[in-house]
């Protein structure tokens, strides 16, 4: 038996591709999903070793460095394997230095991520990513408001569900949108949301 492996990844897409790369190299594994740090206390408070947390670094809950470092002192041994899209070294370097066990960049090929889990597993110290060439996001240069819908676009939130959430008017966060895309020159959301990655 492997033992207990936690996906910890707010993306459903991302956390059922991981689980089957899980399932497929790890096929002894008990895997558990969690949508947020909530989630993944309440798996820690279920109690029994967990052998593996990999932890995406932009997830809800975890809002600061402090609060990954106080997962890594309340799991001393468990391998912990951090997945991101950031690709900022100096990041990068923090995550490492705060005990994590290795960092995967999400925008490598599944193979390489599927083979860098187990290299770290195996007591590898390994971070391996691919440069998006993103620049960093100068967060200076927008509004509070701005702050806030970007935040939520990176959670995959609709125009809808953003009015919802900073109750505003659907019409009123299209035109945050457009002015955030025109303010960090990307030509997308899903771009945007990609350099928000950068912001932890």
């Amino acid at each position: 038996m492997t033992g207990r492996i936690i996906i910890a990844d707010d993306h459903p897409m991302f956390r059922e591709a991981m689980l089957r790369t899980v399932q497929r190299l790890l096929p002894g594994a008990e895997v558990q999903e969690a949508g947020d740090l909530q989630a993944v206390h309440a798996l820690i408070g279920e109690g029994g070793e967990i052998d593996t947390l990999i932890l995406d670094l932009r997830f809800p809950g975890l809002t600061c460095m402090s609060q990954l470092a106080a997962l890594r002192q309340q799991l001393r041994r468990t391998t912990l394997i951090v997945v991101s899209m950031v690709d900022d070294p100096a990041l990068i370097d923090r995550v490492m230095a705060l005990g994590a066990d290795g960092f995967i960049g999400k925008n490598i090929a599944p193979d390489e991520i599927g083979q860098a889990l187990l290299a770290i597993r195996d007591g590898e110290v390994l971070v391996k990513f691919a440069p998006s060439g993103l620049l960093p996001l100068d967060t200076h240069t927008l509004t509070a408001r701005q702050h806030d819908v970007l935040r939520l676009i990176a959670q995959g939130k609709t125009n809808k569900e953003i009015a919802k959430a900073l109750d505003i008017s659907p019409f009123t966060v299209r035109i945050h949108v457009s002015s955030l895309l025109r303010t960090l020159d990307v030509p997308s959301r899903a771009a945007a949301a990609v350099k928000y990655s950068g912001e932890l």
